[in-house]
C-alpha cells in the first residue's frame, strides 16, 4: 500500500536528531583539527576579508584586496554573496578558529531541516526523521566537509529537498507554490552557481515529468514562471556578473582538471592526486548509486508513486551524467559545463537516496544497516585511499593575521583581469612606485580596500605604478581630473600617468552601472513574486 501522506511532524524529537547528527560529523575535529579541503582557504580568506571591508564601513564588498598578496581580485562582483557573508558574521561572533566548525554545523542542519520538511510531507514522523538524519550526514556532505571544504556548496543543499517539496505541490496548489519556489531559486542563485545551474536543470526535468505525469501544462507554466522570476530575483547580482565575466580570466573556471572531461566518475589523468579525489568521490557515488537502485525496488510497494517516480526520474537523470559517454550534453547544454565536475549532481541525488532508503527497508535496524553501509564508503576511502589534510587552530590564526598585517594571500586565478598572469606579480613590489625622467617624493594618504589616496610630489612628468591589478572599475583621478590608466604587462599593474609638480592621486572602486539596472530587475523580480502571492491567496468569506 502506498504511504499515507502525513503533514504533521515531531520538531520535538527531529530538530535535536538533526543538531546532534552536525555535531557528530565534525567530532574528529576535536582530534585530528579542522579538515583542510580544496576550497579551505579561498572562504576562510573571503570571510576575514569581508569583516575587514564592514569595519571600513563597506557594506557590500567589490574587490578582494589581500588577493594575490595585495593585487587583489574582483571576487566579491563573481562569487555569491550569502555564503561569505554568513561566514563573515560568525567571525563577528566567534573566534576564526571555532568559524567553520560552527559554519558546517549550521549549513548541516538547515539541510537536516530541510529533508524533515519535504519527508514529513510523505512518511510517518518516525520515518521523517530518518530521512533528515541520514541526508545531514551522507556521504557526499561528509565527502564535502573532509576533502573539499566547498562550504558554499554544503549551504545549498539545503534548498534540494525544498525543491523537491516545492515542484510535487505544483499540480495541487498551482500559483500558490509560485513565490515559494522562486525565492528557494533566487537563494541558491546568491549561494552557489553550480548548484543554482543543478537546480535550474532539476526545475526544468521534474516540471517537464510532471506535465507528463498529470497530462497538464500548468506544472510546466508554474514551473517556468517560478524559473524566471526567481532568477530576477537575483538580478542585482547576476546582471554585472553577466556583464563582467569578460574582464576577468573566466576560462580559469574550466581549466585542467576542472573541466568535466576530467571528472567523470573513475577518470584516470596525468595527475597523481587528481586521481586519488577523483577516486574518492567516485567509490563514493557508486556506492550512493547502488544504494539507491536497491532501495527504489524495495520503495515500489510503500512509497507513493507520485513520490517515487520523482526520485526516479530525478536521480536517474543525474546518475547518467555522470559517466564519460554524455559529455556531448556537458559541452553544449546551455551553461552545463559550469557545473565542472559531472560528480558534483550528488548534491541534488542525496535527495532521493535519503528518502528511498527510508521508503525502501520499512524495519529500523535494516534501515540503520543500510545508513551505515552507504556512510561507510568515507572511513573506506579515508583509509584506502586519502585521508583528509587537517589545519591546526594556529594555521587558522597565521590566516588572519597575515590579512591583518597585509601580506595577504594567494587568490584564485578566474577572478584576476583578463590577461593578467598573477603569477609575474612581484611580492615584493612596493605600493607605489615612480617611472620617469625626474625624482618623486611619494606619500600615501590612505590605502584601504576599495579607495587608495597618494601625494606625488614630482620633478618631472612620469607614471605611478601601483601594488594594484587594473581593474575597469577603478576610477582614478588626478587633482580632481579623471585620467586614463594603463597597465603592465604580463603582471597587470596599475600605472597611473602624472605631470611635474604636486599630484594628488584618488583611486576608488566603483560598482558597474549595470548593478543598478540590475537592482532595478530585482525589484520587479519581488513586486511580480508580492502580486502572484496576494492574487493567489485563498478567499476567506466572513460566516452569515
Amino acid at each position: 500500500m502506498p504511504m499515507i501522506r502525513n503533514s504533521s511532524g515531531n520538531w520535538r524529537v527531529a530538530l535535536p536528531a538533526i543538531s546532534l547528527t552536525a555535531v557528530c560529523v565534525v567530532l574528529p575535529f576535536l582530534h585530528f583539527g579542522i579538515p583542510s579541503g580544496h576550497d579551505f582557504e579561498f572562504h576562510v580568506n573571503s570571510w576575514i576579508e569581508v569583516v575587514d571591508h564592514w569595519k571600513q564601513g563597506i557594506i557590500y564588498p567589490h574587490w578582494a584586496a589581500l588577493a594575490h598578496y595585495g593585487y587583489g581580485e574582483a571576487r566579491f562582483i563573481f562569487y555569491p554573496p550569502i555564503s561569505w557573508t554568513l561566514g563573515a558574521f560568525l567571525g563577528l561572533i566567534l573566534p576564526w578558529k571555532a568559524v567553520p566548525t560552527a559554519y558546517i554545523i549550521l549549513a548541516l542542519t538547515l539541510s537536516g531541516c530541510s529533508m524533515f520538511v519535504l519527508a514529513r510531507r510523505w512518511l510517518q514522523p518516525a520515518e521523517a526523521v530518518w530521512a533528515a538524519v541520514f541526508y545531514t550526514a551522507n556521504p557526499y556532505h561528509l565527502v564535502v566537509v573532509y576533502w573539499r571544504s566547498a562550504f558554499a556548496e554544503l549551504l545549498a543543499a539545503a534548498s534540494f529537498p525544498l525543491l523537491l517539496l516545492l515542484v510535487l505541490q505544483l499540480d495541487e496548489e498551482g500559483l500558490r507554490v509560485v513565490p515559494w519556489l522562486s525565492l528557494l531559486v533566487g537563494a541558491v542563485w546568491l549561494t552557489n552557481v553550480p548548484s543554482a545551474v543543478m537546480m535550474t536543470y532539476s526545475l526544468a526535468l521534474l516540471a517537464l515529468w510532471l506535465v507528463l505525469y498529470r497530462h497538464s501544462w500548468k506544472p510546466g507554466l508554474y514551473g517556468l514562471l517560478s524559473l524566471v522570476i526567481g532568477t530576477m530575483l537575483a538580478g542585482a547580482y547576476l546582471l554585472p556578473v553577466v556583464h563582467e565575466r569578460g574582464w576577468i580570466n573566466i576560462s580559469e573556471v574550466l581549466a585542467s582538471g576542472v573541466r568535466p572531461t576530467a571528472n567523470f566518475l573513475f577518470t584516470v589523468t596525468h595527475d597523481p592526486d587528481h586521481n586519488r579525489f577523483n577516486r574518492i568521490v567516485s567509490v563514493v557515488a557508486l556506492w550512493e548509486i547502488l544504494v539507491l537502485a536497491l532501495s527504489l525496488r524495495l520503495a515500489k510497494r510503500r512509497c507513493a508513486p507520485k513520490l517515487w517516480w520523482a526520485i526516479l526520474v530525478w536521480g536517474a537523470a543525474w546518475t547518467v551524467l555522470m559517466v564519460k559517454w554524455t559529455l556531448p550534453l556537458w559541452n553544449h547544454l546551455p551553461e552545463l559545463k559550469y557545473v565542472q565536475f559531472p560528480w558534483r549532481p550528488l548534491l541534488c541525488m542525496n535527495v532521493p537516496v535519503a528518502l528511498a532508503i527510508v521508503a525502501g527497508f520499512e524495519r529500523w535496524w535494516l534501515r540503520a544497516i543500510v545508513c551505515l553501509v552507504a556512510i561507510s564508503s568515507v572511513p573506506l576511502v579515508w583509509a584506502r585511499i586519502q585521508p583528509p589534510w587537517w589545519n591546526s587552530p594556529e594555521d587558522i590564526q597565521e590566516m588572519v593575521e597575515n590579512q591583518h598585517d597585509n601580506i595577504g594571500n594567494e587568490g584564485v586565478d578566474e577572478y584576476v583581469p583578463a590577461g593578467v598572469d598573477p603569477y609575474e606579480a612581484s611580492q615584493n613590489a612596493l605600493l607605489v612606485r615612480f617611472e620617469g625622467s625626474g625624482t618623486a617624493k611619494i606619500r600615501i594618504e590612505g590605502w584601504r580596500a576599495e579607495s587608495r589616496s597618494v601625494v606625488a610630489d614630482s620633478s618631472a612628468g612620469g607614471s605611478l605604478v601601483l601594488r594594484l591589478f587594473n581593474y575597469p572599475l577603478w576610477r582614478v583621478t588626478v587633482n580632481d581630473h579623471v585620467v586614463n590608466t594603463s597597465t603592465t604587462e604580463p603582471s597587470g599593474q596599475m600605472i597611473v600617468p602624472i605631470g611635474a609638480g604636486e599630484n594628488r592621486v584618488q583611486i576608488v572602486f566603483v560598482p558597474d552601472q549595470y548593478r543598478g539596472i540590475g537592482v532595478a530587475i530585482s525589484g520587479v523580480g519581488i513586486f511580480a513574486l508580492g502580486l502572484i502571492f496576494f492574487k493567489s491567496r485563498p478567499l476567506v468569506t466572513m460566516p452569515a
